[in-house]
């Protein structure tokens, strides 16, 4: 098990965690419907990238 050697400091600690906070969560415009989706998931009517790979209710 990995055991540290010095203490980090405060400073270094909040440098550390700096690049954590994320002022919006990036989205993405789905090309076929024009929805808004969150990037690197499905749309709310299963689009990905331009293809269904869901189907909904309303569909099955």
């Amino acid at each position: 098990m990995a055991v540290q050697q010095n203490k980090k400091s405060p400073s270094k600690r909040g440098m550390h965690r700096s690049h954590q906070h994320l002022e919006q969560p990036p989205v993405a415009v789905e090309p076929t419907t024009g929805e808004v989706h969150l990037r690197h998931h499905i749309s709310p009517n299963g689009f990905y990238r331009g293809r269904q790979v869901v189907k909904t209710k309303s569909e099955a």
